[in-house]
């Protein structure tokens, strides 16, 4: 469900002084001095219902796993009771909430704009663009929220995902095929990605066939961020069983590379498999961020599968197999 705190406060709101707390945050000049970590004590129960109900939340998928646990430390819960306010239209943000359980009404203007029905997440917004709340959020029922206090959000969820951009800024600058993008489009493919790792020998994809239980799903593309990876096809091999096969190198990849998309472009199963030569670090674009984001992108990656059929034309001889990237 869309979060309902990005409607406009009202100008009586908006023109509220904020309070000293309300200060703009940089997160490229926090350096972290002087910052105490908040710990809030929890049982197994309640850690185990705050990791169910952080685990689909956007925000929180560039955090590494320290800076998890960090968050679910600091988070605390509140139960509330039919009728209260958990945040107040055109007040400063002091915390973001995750919702645990109960139901919740998004009022704007003292309107009824929405409801959350156990899930959700709100109060973002006001710490993160330094504004004052957007949107009151009322409990229409007895119910949990866990809270994460405003300098525990800001110094964590909203300097890893700047950090993140700029990584990934330097990562796809570097690729051809993304150049089409213009810079809004190209950082909304930054804030998409995810960060994967692999061991030496790791099968990062694998090669399937049509009507074939093997290969791997096409459900993403990868960009090498660090490392090395070989691109593999099995092939019909040369002699008298017309059964054998062989597994031949097609190409190497290194970082600013990419693979994975063909499957994604031809809806096709994945055409070879690609393992990794040494320690390798991928960033991920899931297919539906692939769906949303690279639409401009996908005459190149359509005119490149041409330069694969030459390749494969030129190491086996022939056009078997092919026709899968199709």
């Amino acid at each position: 469900m869309p979060c309902w705190c990005c409607f406009k406060a009202p100008p009586q709101a908006r023109d509220r002084r904020k309070s000293v707390s309300a200060e703009r945050y940089d997160p490229e000049a926090d350096d972290d001095q002087g910052y105490t970590k908040v710990v809030h004590p929890k049982s197994d129960d309640q850690r185990k219902r705050l990791t169910d109900a952080i685990k689909h939340i956007l925000l929180f998928r560039s955090l590494d796993q320290e800076q998890m646990q960090e968050v679910l430390d600091a988070m605390f819960e509140k139960e509330v009771s039919p009728g209260q306010e958990i945040i107040t239209q055109g007040d400063d943000g002091d915390n973001f909430y995750v919702i645990d359980n109960g139901k919740y009404d998004i009022k704007v203007n003292n309107k009824i704009v929405g409801h959350y029905n156990n899930e959700g997440f709100f109060g973002e917004l006001a710490l993160m663009y330094n504004m004052p709340r957007a949107a009151t959020i009322v409990a229409s029922s007895k119910g949990t929220v866990w809270g994460l206090d405003r300098q525990t959000f800001r110094r964590i969820v909203l300097k890893t995902a700047f950090n993140k951009r700029k990584r990934y800024e330097k990562l796809i600058e570097g690729c051809s095929m993304l150049k089409s993008l213009d810079m809004y489009e190209r950082m909304n493919v930054c804030d998409a990605l995810t960060s994967q790792a692999f061991a030496p020998g790791d099968k990062i994809i694998t090669q399937g066939s049509e009507g074939s239980h093997v290969g791997d799903k096409a459900d993403c593309m990868y960009f090498v961020e660090e490392g090395e990876v070989r691109v593999a096809m099995i092939n019909k091999a040369d002699g008298a069983d017309p059964k054998a096969t062989v597994e031949k190198e097609i190409n190497r990849i290194g970082p600013g590379g990419y693979f994975g998309e063909l499957a994604l472009v031809t809806n096709k199963p994945r055409a070879a498999s690609v393992y990794a030569i040494g320690p390798v670090k991928c960033a991920v674009l899931d297919v539906h961020a692939f769906e949303r984001l690279m639409g401009p992108c996908m005459n190149i990656m359509k005119r490149n599968i041409e330069n694969y059929e030459a390749q494969l034309v030129q190491i086996f001889g022939n056009k078997s197999n092919i026709s899968d990237l199709r």
